[in-house]
């Protein structure tokens, strides 16, 4: 392949790469999809909210296996693996009965969490591949496609429940998701070694941390203290939305919204999570990694406090507001660690490194069980986003702590 016609089907692979994050996106429409075990089995809050931290962790870990995978037996057979893992998981869920809870955990939380994590670091992988010199911009796309999943896909989920049920729409899912999943193992491939890309543009903004990047082995990545920190501050940057993802429904019932306006919302947090991926990647490559942090940091600790006030007053407006710029900064998290993986440790051992980056979602879904423990507790939303709060806090101080390698 020429060089010319290689720079220009890039942007054909980034296109199905987007589409495939799309459909692997389902798992943040866990608070539609849950709706309808809650009605039929009478399975609590706490009870499911720890099927949402499983599906995240066994993502995180898919994520790990995949990089692994994928170096020893490429991107089109990992991806068919990961498509038969993530149906079997659907196709298993639908199944359900009121005495297999453990098996929601199996089904939904492992087997599905898994083959999706594989199948969200080989994609990424492989596409920011051939986008040496956009990284940002690669990275935000991608994201954005897997975190509007809850709108698109969530939303034609509901109507399914709706109409045939909801053991037809983890049916349908599961087949949709594993047909997408092959098409893309088909097409997609790496770039070849006679490639030349562009050379990414130097920005004057982020002439503050101008360094040589070099790559880096995860060993030696892992020991760098500028990893550590990144990971914990990414950690607490991602709990807010994470844990606001898996109650974003009930969270909107409880300050006035109607069951289909509580639906909707749930998709424009999906809308604004996907719009704040390629928002992060675009200000990552034009004002550097630095600004482009201390950024989400802020808008991070303004949607917490924003969506407690709302808590506080019963103000249906005001959380809207609260949902909007939770999903926005949520969406930064993993376009930053994307692009900060790239940019800080280099490109070569991208596929592990980003998995092993990747795991911060799990340290986040644990805050989410956290925050959900509170709200039984207390039954009151109160408690979880004082703790939001505090964590968003955090993130800001160790941001501020990272250096360049």
């Amino acid at each position: 392949m020429k060089n010319k016609q290689a720079l220009s089907v890039r942007w054909l692979y980034l296109l199905l790469g987007v589409f495939a994050l799309l459909f692997g996106g389902v798992i943040y429409a866990w608070s539609i999809l849950k709706a309808p075990l809650t009605d039929a089995f009478g399975w609590g809050g706490s009870q499911l909210a720890l099927n949402f931290t499983l599906t995240m962790c066994f993502f995180c870990l898919g994520g790990f296996i995949g990089g692994m995978i994928n170096r020893k037996l490429g991107c089109r057979i990992t991806l068919v693996i990961a498509a038969a893992v993530s149906c079997a998981g659907f196709l298993l869920a639908s199944r359900l009965t009121g005495g297999s809870l453990t098996m929601l955990y199996i089904s939904y939380g492992v087997l599905a969490g898994l083959g999706i994590g594989v199948a969200y670091n080989v994609i990424i992988g492989t596409v920011s591949a051939w986008f040496p010199d956009q990284k940002g911009l690669c990275s935000g796309a991608l994201l954005m496609g897997f975190g509007a999943s809850a709108l698109v896909v969530g939303k034609a989920a509901s109507a399914i429940i709706d109409g045939p049920g909801w053991r037809a729409a983890y049916l349908a899912i599961g087949i949709a998701l594993s047909v997408v999943l092959v098409v893309t193992a088909l097409v997609l491939r790496l770039p070849g070694a006679d490639i030349v890309f562009p050379e990414a543009k130097k920005k004057a903004s982020g002439a503050g941390e101008s360094f040589e990047v070099k790559d880096l082995t995860t060993p030696q990545m892992v020991a760098r203290p500028s990893f550590w920190l990144a990971f914990l501050c990414i950690v607490c940057l991602s709990a807010v939305g994470n844990t606001v993802i898996s109650f974003a429904r009930d969270l909107s019932l409880s300050v006035g919204a109607g069951a289909s306006l509580a639906t909707t919302l749930v998709g424009v947090l999906s809308v604004c999570n996907g719009l704040g991926r390629i928002a992060t990647g675009a200000l990552f490559d034009k004002l550097g990694r630095r600004k482009t942090m201390i950024f989400a940091n802020i808008l991070t600790i303004c949607a917490a406090g924003v969506t407690l006030i709302s808590v506080l007053i019963s103000s249906l407006p005001l959380c809207i507001v609260g949902l909007c710029a939770t999903g926005f900064s949520y969406g930064t998290g993993p376009t930053i660690s994307s692009a900060f993986t790239s940019a800080f440790y280099g490109t070569k051992y991208f596929p592990l490194n980003f998995s092993i980056m990747n795991f911060n979602l799990m340290g986040a879904s644990f805050m989410a069980t956290a925050a959900s423990s509170l709200l039984d507790a207390t039954s009151a939303y109160i408690a979880p986003f004082v703790l939001l709060l505090s964590l968003a806090v955090v993130s800001f101080v160790l941001d501020l702590c990272i250096k360049r390698p």
